[in-house]
């Protein structure tokens, strides 16, 4: 059985490494070797991982030489792993149980060189599920990245090792948005992104920070449009609406002022009104809940709006 390198980058995660290495025990593909890769915690995340590590011979615990989670993951996909395939994984999601066979079709015996499936949401325990994300049925391009990720986590993202290593890794002088400048270089160099039709991850949302993510997200995507452009494409007024509703929607899920969720509606309006409203079950809602976010009770807003 092939090997694939599950990559976990391993920040003041003591609380919430133990279930995201039991839903990796519990796929149906064994052959995978785990790399956590500890980053400088504060908390218990070492011994936490170090226990772990003793309780299966295919767990690797290694410590970040740099600093942050690009870095972690750089290390731990170029310097450690070994296996034909990497998977990314964060250390407090989960994984479905069907995940890397899943993956394994479409890398290992496919002829896609990157993959990604469905993502769903969950705050607090598994079992309180909001949304899921789609999976789009034609190619992923670079004007479909400059709008919206569909891979949305890092959690979600599968690659062949030699791809990976061809485009040098995460950039670790972004906060935000790496993934999606990673995603850009990948599309735009000619590899194919294959969604799948299958659900992967277990998102764990979180409704702390939304200004300061806001402001860093909005950075990081310039960056990765850069990349874009570099490669000769430019957002387009349909681009700017889908980035424009995603926003809304996140500011919505998270508790912003509702006035800055109308004002995001709005401007995506502008730009495009098909693009932002269309498939109608995401853009109508957003621009529906938008207006009437201030009457709505917060965990009614937040499970409408978790993707």
């Amino acid at each position: 059985m092939s090997l694939i390198s599950i990559v976990i980058p391993a920040f003041n995660a003591a609380a919430t490494l133990p279930e995201t290495m039991e839903s990796i025990a519990a796929q149906t593909w064994t052959g995978w070797e785990a790399i956590i890769v500890e980053d400088g915690s504060q908390d218990d995340t070492w011994a936490v991982a170090q226990r772990l590590a003793a309780g299966d011979p295919r767990i690797k615990l290694v410590r970040n030489p740099g600093k942050g989670p690009s870095d972690a993951r750089n290390h731990g996909a170029l310097k450690v792993a070994r296996g034909e395939v990497i998977a990314f994984c964060d250390a407090d999601d989960l994984w479905e149980n069907g995940k890397l066979a899943s993956v394994a079709l479409a890398l290992i015996f496919g002829a896609s060189d990157a993959a990604f499936g469905r993502v769903r949401f969950f705050r607090g325990t598994p079992g309180n599920l909001g949304a899921s994300s789609t999976v789009p049925v034609e190619p992923v391009t670079v004007p479909m990245l400059m709008g919206e990720n569909p891979v949305c986590t890092m959690s979600n993202l599968s690659v062949r090792r030699p791809v990976f290593e061809a485009l040098g890794g995460f950039r670790n002088d972004m906060i935000h948005n790496e993934d999606l400048e990673w995603l850009i270089r990948l599309v735009g160099a000619g590899y194919e992104l294959e969604g799948l039709d299958s659900d992967h991850v277990l998102y764990r949302t979180s409704p702390h920070g939304l200004s300061s993510d806001l402001v860093a997200m909005e950075m990081g995507r310039a960056e990765a449009l850069r990349t874009a452009r570099a490669l000769g494409y430019a957002p387009d007024a349909r681009a700017e609406a889908v980035h424009l509703r995603y926003l809304a929607r996140r500011a919505l899920r998270l508790d912003a002022d509702p006035r800055q969720a109308m004002a995001l509606v709005a401007k995506g309006l502008r730009r495009s009104v098909p693009a932002f409203l269309f498939p109608l079950k995401r853009g109508l809602p957003t621009a529906i809940g938008a207006l009437i976010a201030p009457s709505l009770p917060r965990d009614l807003r937040r499970s409408l709006f978790s993707r």
